[in-house]
């Protein structure tokens, strides 16, 4: 699907993220991996560090302090936000939502809807497509979009081709309707044939509890049936195949070349992921932020802020900035973005807590 929506800018950008440290090369030695191996793996992949969330902290947490700490930021009450989009995966509860939860917690005006949308990797994509549309046609001058997960608690310490990777953070993104005619371009897809590639079996309405039962595939990676499964190759194919393409139709529609980009923000998978998308695209690396993965892990839906903040820094509060990009993950599921960037109020990255 294509959209191109006017009269709606990116205001302010927040992340907050765990405050736990985790080592790939200590965590591997300790399972007994050889260095050098590990070593190896850190230098094409960009696994360094990655924070994940304090025990019993939520991403509900981690984005209500991302969103508190924006509003400071930019000197705004929160009465003055008219709708509120939470991308999660990991809500507290299956019932309330958690941007209900959000709502009330950040006291937002009653007039105000709250919504989730259950999405990944991705899911920044198309929280901020949501938010653009209530600015532009849906009578709404401000709304806050918030993104993140806590996907380390989903996966298993054996499994040693998923744990590693992510990290936890949660996002405030603000979005505001203005008299500016530039518009922001969005391509978003799908492929549910593919939707067993990542998965969490169990926890839902079709298998809500039952015994766990650890097993090791023939890798050796232990896992049971509420833990986060993936299917590396099978992941790696997708993205290769959608997210150059989808990119190419979104510059195309925004009238951008790859040369024209002051930067190519993705979805902060790996490091590898990242390289050869950028060479697909025809965008230096450069102009490609990478930093994220090795300091933060796989962050799902909050990468691509986390991204924009780390890789653009300063540059974000002055503009105009040419940024295109894409998320992607689990559903198969994408999202890409193409638009300008221009005086954004910037919280820094913090943990939490502190």
């Amino acid at each position: 699907m294509h959209s191109s929506l006017s009269n709606i800018r990116v205001a302010g950008l927040a992340v907050t993220t765990g405050s736990v440290v985790r080592d790939f090369i200590t965590d591997g030695l300790a399972s007994g991996i050889e260095r050098g191996a590990l070593e190896r793996t850190a230098q094409t992949i960009g696994l360094r560090e990655r924070r994940v969330a304090a025990p019993g902290v939520t991403a509900l947490d981690l984005c209500a302090d991302a969103a508190e700490r924006l509003l400071a930021e930019m000197g705004l009450d929160a009465t003055s936000i008219d709708a509120v989009i939470f991308v999660t995966q990991t809500p507290d509860h299956s019932q309330p939502n958690n941007a209900s939860l959000l709502h009330g917690r950040l006291g937002l005006s009653k007039s105000a809807p709250a919504y989730d949308l259950s999405l990944g990797c991705s899911g920044w994509v198309y929280g901020l497509q949501q938010a653009s549309l209530l600015c532009a046609h849906g009578g709404a001058a401000r709304v806050l979009l918030c993104a993140g997960d806590t996907l380390s608690r989903l996966t298993n310490p054996g499994d040693r081709s998923a744990d590693p990777l992510f990290g936890d953070a949660g996002s405030a993104t603000l979005i505001e309707k203005t008299g500016r005619s530039a518009p922001w371009h969005f391509v978003l897809g799908a492929d549910g044939s593919g939707a067993q590639a990542i998965i969490v079996r169990q926890g839902g309405a079709r298998q809500p509890g039952g015994p766990l039962n650890e097993k090791a595939d023939e890798e050796g990676n232990r896992r049971h049936d509420a833990n986060l499964a993936m299917n590396g190759p099978d992941v790696f194919s997708f993205t290769l195949r959608e997210v150059p393409a989808a990119m190419q139709s979104v510059l195309r529609q925004a009238g951008l070349s790859p040369d024209s980009l002051d930067a190519l923000v993705l979805h902060q998978a790996n490091r590898f992921i990242l390289s050869t998308l950028a060479k697909k695209i025809g965008v230096a690396e450069a102009r490609t932020p990478m930093g994220v993965v090795e300091k933060y892990g796989n962050q799902s839906s909050a990468s691509i802020p986390c991204a924009l903040i780390d890789g653009l820094g300063d540059r974000l509060g002055a503009g105009p900035l040419k940024v295109a990009g894409c998320g992607y993950g689990v559903g198969l599921s994408w999202g890409a973005f193409a638009g300008e960037l221009s005086s954004v109020s910037v919280a820094p990255i913090l943990p939490f807590p502190r």
